[in-house]
């Protein structure tokens, strides 16, 4: 490192003097170093900006220094504290982060802390001044806004088109996402110009300048629907109605009002004249929050990452932290109601929270209504598990307005529709602080199996798995052969293998454990 530049003690090198890695390192590094709240940056791209590399930290904390090796191409990233650090290393092994489109390589440093020389590093420290500003509510200095990196937001109000819009954005998922940066006030949807377009309103500017930074060009599902964001020259928004096009969170008690304009004429008038200059490029920070390997061969077999990926590292953090929030019942539709069973979903809703009771609907067996422990696990089994097919079929999975699952009335027979798990051995976050929180991953063809017995062999692996109707593609033990990855041909394949065998009892006491792995073989 540049002694004069970074004055810690230094451990083993990470690279070489020319930036490039060494043959050895690979992703998984990240996770072999202790977590630490400084994190390094990899492979970044000529020209990178200090705002565009904080912005890489910034959903998940305070970020409170900033080191940029340009001639290496690389860069330290000091967040707050050490749990939002090991929130975007987890956050981030899941979903490839890119700058300007281009991967970039995350990890743990070996520093737990970055002192720098400002003298050298001035225009970086400025930059985070900036942004600290606006995180705690101040105006950066006008040297800093003068170079263009931020000025004071002019609006709580955000405007948002959606480009390459493959799937539909729903008002939820907006709120999902937004959500994440501050209090979500009201949400106006609509259509101009043969574009989806909202209006987002926060209850603080500084929010919306936080939102604008962080999600300006990123992507809402795999390499499609994304987001272009500026400021409204509304500062207030009037929402009339509560339903699919709008919603003001601070009124429940508004009427639905079906079919008619969201909009009051004035508004609309308003709506015409606001800024339209975000169709062209943007400039900013480009991030794709889409899923590692799973990106679309053809636009005609786009997959859908599960919906909102960044609401599910939200949803992480807070899971993460033990906090509960919002009813914690999902209903899950167009399920094939030929095959669904309250245990087949127990087991997949179960990868992502602990199930406590499935309801498949006795006049409609198409839905269920599955019950979480709590909000943000019903969150993140939603933003996972919305658009992925089971048993041939896309699912959908939205927030229910239950608050619980109802058992069937005592000597009632509900045909084994209703099923209690509340005391089920297989849920897999039981122990608050769980290290199963870090290791939820999207739905992925790789499947990561552990508890093997030592007589198993990688045939009989293959075998047992091929038998649950897919085909085995590759397969690797871990060095302790307790543990291996396989590899089925689809998602839908390895959705129906984890289904069929997590807890296979494999003979000695020993349950086969089943989960989607980060990884390919």
């Amino acid at each position: 490192y540049e002694s004069h530049s970074l004055c810690i003690i230094s451990t083993k090198p990470h690279f070489t003097a020319n930036g490039s890695d060494s043959k050895k390192l690979r992703v998984e590094d990240s996770m072999d170093s202790p977590p630490s709240r400084v994190i390094h940056i990899r492979k970044l791209p000529n020209e990178v900006s200090e705002t565009e590399v904080i912005a890489l930290g910034l959903p998940f904390g305070k970020v409170t220094n900033i080191l940029m090796l340009k001639g290496k191409n690389q860069a330290f990233l000091e967040l707050g504290t050490e749990e939002a650090a090991v929130t975007m290393v987890n956050y981030y092994t899941a979903v490839t982060p890119q700058v300007r489109n281009v991967p970039v390589f995350i990890q743990y440093s070996n520093h737990k802390e970055l002192k720098t020389d400002s003298a050298l590093n001035q225009r970086a420290q400025a930059v985070l001044q900036a942004v600290s500003a606006v995180q705690e509510g101040g105006s950066p200095s006008s040297d800093t806004a003068r170079d263009g990196v931020l000025t004071p937001a002019p609006s709580p109000v955000l405007r948002i088109i959606i480009d390459n819009m493959f799937y539909p954005v729903t008002l939820d998922v907006l709120q999902q996402i937004f959500s994440k940066f501050g209090t979500v006030m009201k949400i106006i949807t609509f259509t101009k110009n043969n574009q989806f377009q909202a209006l987002l309103q926060f209850s603080d500017p500084v929010n919306a300048q936080q939102a604008k930074l962080s999600l300006d060009g990123q992507n809402i599902y795999n390499s499609c629907c994304t987001l272009r964001i500026d400021f409204s020259k509304l500062v207030n928004l009037n929402v009339k109605y509560n339903n699919d096009k709008s919603r003001d969170y601070t009124r429940p008690e508004l009427p639905a009002g079906d079919g008619q304009p969201p909009v009051d004429p004035a508004m609309a008038a308003a709506l015409s004249k606001d800024s339209t200059s975000l169709l062209g490029t943007p400039s900013g920070m480009v991030t794709s929050y889409s899923s590692a390997g799973a990106l679309p061969s053809s636009l005609g077999a786009i997959s859908p990452l599960s919906a909102a990926a960044a609401a599910a590292a939200a949803a992480g953090r807070v899971a993460l932290s033990g906090h509960s929030g919002g009813s914690g019942v999902l209903l899950a539709s167009n399920l094939n109601d030929e095959m669904v069973t309250p245990q087949s979903l127990f087991t997949l809703f179960g990868v992502y929270g602990d199930v406590q009771r499935v309801k498949i609907l006795y006049n409609k067996k198409d839905s269920a209504l599955i019950q979480m422990a709590d909000g943000n696990q019903a969150q993140l089994a939603m933003s996972h598990l919305n658009g992925q097919k089971m048993y041939g079929k896309i699912i959908r999975v939205t927030l229910s307005k239950h608050q619980t699952v109802q058992l069937p009335r005592e000597g009632l027979d509900d045909q084994g529709l209703t099923k209690d798990f509340a005391n089920s051995p297989l849920h897999r976050f039981k122990k608050p602080g769980s290290k199963n929180f870090q290791n939820i991953f999207p739905p992925s063809a790789t499947l990561h199996l552990s508890n093997i017995p030592e007589d198993v062999t990688e045939e009989d692996l293959r075998l047992l798995f091929s038998n649950s109707g897919g085909t085995v593609k590759a397969f690797k033990f871990f060095q302790d052969r307790k543990m291996s990855l396989l590899q089925m041909s689809t998602v839908e394949e390895a959705i129906q293998a984890l289904i069929d065998l997590h807890n296979y009892d494999m003979g000695g006491g020993h349950r086969l454990r089943v989960s989607f792995s980060k990884s390919t073989i």
